[in-house]
C-alpha cells in the first residue's frame, strides 16, 4: 500500500492508481479486520481526493464553455 509521505497532495492519476491497488488488496488478501478497516479508510480518503479533482475539472469546463468569446473570465478558486 503506497502512502504519500510529503505534504503535497496526490495527483488524480496517482490517487486513482493507489485506489485501484487498494481494491485489489481488499479483494484478494486475507486481511485482519483492523487491516481491512485501515485499507478501507485510506480508500475513502483517496476517493474524496479523486472526486475533488473531478469536481474542479467540471467547474473549469463549465466556466470555459459558458462564457462568450468576448466575455470576461471568472476567477477559479481551487480552495473552495
Amino acid at each position: 500500500m503506497m502512502k504519500k509521505t510529503d505534504e503535497s497532495p496526490l495527483s488524480f492519476e496517482d490517487a486513482l492508481k493507489e485506489l485501484e491497488q487498494l481494491v485489489e488488496t481488499l479483494e484478494k488478501a486475507d486481511l485482519s479486520l483492523e487491516q481491512s478497516l485501515t485499507t478501507f479508510e485510506r480508500g475513502v480518503g483517496l476517493t474524496r481526493t479523486c472526486q475533488k479533482a473531478l469536481d474542479e475539472a467540471e467547474q473549469k469546463v463549465r466556466i470555459l464553455t459558458t462564457k462568450t468569446v468576448d466575455g470576461d473570465l471568472e476567477s477559479f478558486d481551487t480552495n473552495g
